[in-house]
């Protein structure tokens, strides 16, 4: 579970350039493998500081949601590292399951140009 952080952390975060969101990149906190891009409100930062596992926001649902509540994938977080602005997070996660909803280990298995 994450160590405590208080309010005044995540007052720090600017929710307010992207309207009420920050884009949170999920990344292996062993392998250092990108898994996924999403994005999170306050609710979800402060949701995955007290349970320890990644929230988000759902744009496209309109809803609050936690990685893995539907497919078991559950992504605990190990540390969240802010980027110099406040306004985009990295999850550093403990990640045995696969990130992407197609059952692939990151959403990122596609390429734009083939090798």
């Amino acid at each position: 579970m994450l160590m405590k952080i208080h309010d005044k952390f995540i007052d720090k975060l600017d929710f307010v350039k992207r309207n009420g969101f920050i884009p949170v990149v999920v990344q292996d906190i062993k392998t250092k493998d990108i898994l996924m891009l999403a994005y999170a409100n306050r609710i979800a930062i402060e949701n995955t500081v007290r349970t320890g596992n990644a929230w988000f926001w759902s744009i496209s649902r309109n809803k609050l949601w936690m990685k893995g509540e539907e497919s078991g994938n559950f992504q605990e977080v190990k540390d969240i590292l802010v980027d110099c602005d406040h306004d985009s997070v990295i999850y550093l996660v403990d990640s045995k399951n696969p990130a992407c909803h197609t059952g692939n280990r990151s959403c990122f298995h596609n390429r734009l140009y083939p090798q």
